[in-house]
């Protein structure tokens, strides 16, 4: 009878023992992987939830225990993700980690969610941090006139050359920051911020990587050429033959003609109003109406494209047409000559389906 209550004694002593170790290992493994501070970009797409983002949470070495963490979400259950890029910490640990995703950190961490729109410039981008963070209108442009932090920036980036440092660039990161939905911290200097966003684009221009490097244009002159096509191009399916149309323009030394890059030359935003006729003859380096920019693209990126308006530059639609024009309704239309063009501009405006501004 001793020996029999000394095991079960032993047995439940050693359970105790293990279930001990075991919250013990638990506890230490939700803790944060490393007690310096090391900021971590990660992305969490579209469809996701907290459970198919654990290998990416481990890879990118934010969590210590892959299993620890689902076990962590099966007895807290978080509301769901939010999908973006977010910039985490290797000192956060599994609970704010799971905050952070899910949104409910912001307060504590003093964070804050910035969406920076497909097609839009950087006049708009700086008017976005600026409402969004500590920092001010002059810190932002201050940083894109920094050579310095310009030129370690074309060492660091495959994508980014030496076009960026031109003086006669209005924004030199013009078109470079991947549009997305982001979580920063409301302190977070103009140069942390940037790289989130540059890393985003290095992982979106990484898929066409082998083609851009194949192909006779810089990943620049791609990027300027996405950025006409994003705001010539409202419908994602003419994009491509948008495109095509410019390529053939460029091929047999024609002008763009793109009236886009006359707007964001003279500095007006394309929704404000008509330009006047000196506006649309300036022969600044973007307008590329003017005789003198014939086969030529202008001299960057007018805004930020989407990853569409990319893609379709790297895989443009082949085509013999030289003209495009889109009604009010973002329906494009294409012809092969001058004529044909100006026959269906007429059309569309008897049609009562040209735009104008009000």
């Amino acid at each position: 009878m001793k020996r029999f209550l000394f095991i079960i004694t032993s047995v439940i002593t050693f359970v105790i023992s293990f279930l001990g170790i075991w919250v013990v290992y638990y506890h230490v493994s939700l803790g944060p992987v490393s007690n310096k501070s090391e900021n971590v970009n990660f992305s969490v797409k579209e469809g996701s939830n907290f459970y198919t983002v654990t290998n990416d949470l481990v890879k990118k070495k934010l969590i210590k225990s892959g299993f620890s963490y689902k076990l962590y979400l099966k007895l807290h259950k978080p509301r769901n993700i939010k999908a973006g890029v977010y910039q985490l910490n290797k000192n956060m640990g599994v609970k704010k980690i799971v905050e952070a995703l899910s949104g409910d950190i912001k307060h504590d961490l003093n964070g804050v969610s910035v969406t920076f729109k497909e097609g839009k410039d950087m006049r708009y981008i700086i008017d976005e941090i600026v409402k969004n963070t500590d920092n001010s209108e002059d810190d932002v442009k201050e940083v894109l006139k920094d050579k310095d932090y310009l030129q370690s920036l074309v060492k660091k980036y495959w994508f980014i050359g030496d076009e960026i440092l031109s003086d006669d660039i209005y924004y030199s990161l013009e078109g470079y920051l991947a549009p997305n939905t982001y979580n920063f911290r409301k302190d977070l200097k103009v140069k942390e911020i940037f790289k989130v966003m540059l890393d985003e684009m290095d992982k979106n221009l990484s898929k066409y990587k082998k083609d851009i490097e194949s192909s006779k244009y810089t990943p620049h002159q791609l990027l300027t050429l996405a950025s006409i096509v994003e705001l010539e191009g409202t419908e994602g399916s003419d994009r491509k033959g948008i495109a095509g149309v410019f390529y053939n323009r460029l091929n047999n030394n024609w002008n763009l003609g793109s009236d886009v890059t006359a707007y964001y030359g003279a500095g007006v935003a394309l929704s404000e109003r008509d330009l006047t006729t000196i506006e649309l003859n300036d022969a600044n380096p973007y307008n590329t109406r003017v005789p003198s920019m014939a086969g030529k693209l202008p001299i960057g990126p007018i805004c930020n494209p989407s990853i569409d308006s990319i893609d379709a530059v790297i895989h443009p639609t082949e085509s013999d047409y030289y003209f495009f024009v889109a009604d009010k309704n973002g329906q494009t239309y294409f012809t092969k000559t001058d004529k044909e063009h100006i026959a269906k501009r007429n059309e569309l405006i008897e049609a009562g389906l040209w735009y104008t501004y009000e």
